[in-house]
């Protein structure tokens, strides 16, 4: 159940291409890393790591704190890269990240570098499970309970209409980059309706915040975890049951989003030589809760990851310490 659904989500950092350069974010600054191996693959014994940062906040809360503990409380230092979903397998596969905090299912790159190659290792849940899902704003949903089943979009259609969508209802999702199975689930469902992109995580949430301050109707691709729902309660639509293999071909997919257990990611090599900092990533696992916490502090709040991290270990000694080896 897995990579059909997962999806590239976007704040604050800049995106990268999949064949483009990898961005530093920290150490020394940005540099480019397509030439350039993990610290620790280089160094052994060096007390570096080098964690890939994927673009939507939940997964960003995931490594401040990993940052800021692995500084903090082991000594590392701490280098991050800002890539895309499936080129971070490829960087993690050639040891140029050392983990990848938070992914959402990518089978064929399971089966490429798990399974075949040996060169990634399963690095334990994250503990949260993040789920895909079409939402419609609980104030209008409470006032039109039978939107909530798909077989009645159509009827509402022309209250989600808007300029970019043109004499459709607007379904808005995030980026083009994003890998989604809207349009298909769409054309294939029958539904008067066309896909919208907003640009970014950012973008959307300012949509849907705007939406929600005038009390408009709106239909927008979102996912769990998120803290927004805290700031705007939202109602998913019930879509055609999800059933193992039901998205196994995207042109044809009728079906909902599954759930899917978040998890973390290993280089190998680094998997056994990292030492301490290898054993604390596998010991990582917080639940929803904790992440929506941070994501909210930078995403909401504007506090920066380092700041949101230090607050949430300063207040949950009792989690974390748990995860660091003895």
């Amino acid at each position: 159940m897995r990579t059909r659904t997962h999806v590239i989500r976007t704040r604050v950092l800049s995106a990268v291409t999949a064949g483009g350069a990898l961005l530093a974010l920290s150490g020394c600054g940005a540099a480019d890393m397509t030439k350039q191996a993990s610290p620790y693959a280089n160094a052994a014994g060096a007390k570096t790591v080098t964690l890939s940062v994927q673009s939507w906040v939940g997964a960003q809360a995931d490594v401040a704190v990993a940052e800021y503990l692995l500084k903090n409380e082991l000594g590392y230092r701490v280098d991050k890269v800002q890539i895309d979903e499936v080129p971070a397998w490829d960087a993690l596969s050639q040891g140029r990240v050392d983990a990848i905090m938070e992914d959402w299912g990518h089978p064929e790159q399971e089966q490429r570098y798990v399974k075949d190659k040996k060169t990634i290792v399963p690095g334990g849940d994250v503990g949260v499970t993040g789920h895909i899902g079409w939402y419609v704003p609980t104030y209008f949903a409470k006032k039109h309970p039978d939107v909530t089943d798909w077989k009645n979009l159509n009827k509402y259609a022309d209250q989600f209409r808007t300029s970019e969508s043109g004499d459709k209802g607007q379904l808005m999702d995030g980026s083009p980059s994003y890998v989604t199975n809207d349009k298909a689930l769409v054309k294939n469902l029958g539904l008067d309706y066309e896909v919208v992109f907003a640009g970014s995580e950012a973008a959307q949430i300012t949509q849907i915040e705007q939406f929600a301050k005038q009390k408009k109707p709106f239909l927008t691709y979102w996912y769990k975890p998120q803290w927004l729902f805290e700031k705007v309660p939202m109602t998913e639509v019930k879509l055609p049951a999800y059933t193992e293999g039901c998205d196994a071909d995207p042109a044809e997919i009728k079906c909902a989003y599954p759930h899917t257990p978040l998890q973390k990611y290993l280089n190998a090599d680094f998997a056994k030589k990292g030492g301490d900092a290898a054993k604390f990533l596998k010991n990582f696992k917080w639940s929803e809760e904790d992440q929506n916490e941070v994501s909210l502090m930078i995403a909401d709040k504007k506090m920066s990851p380092d700041a949101a991290a230090k607050k949430w270990v300063e207040q949950n000694e009792a989690k974390w310490r748990a995860w660091i080896p003895e």
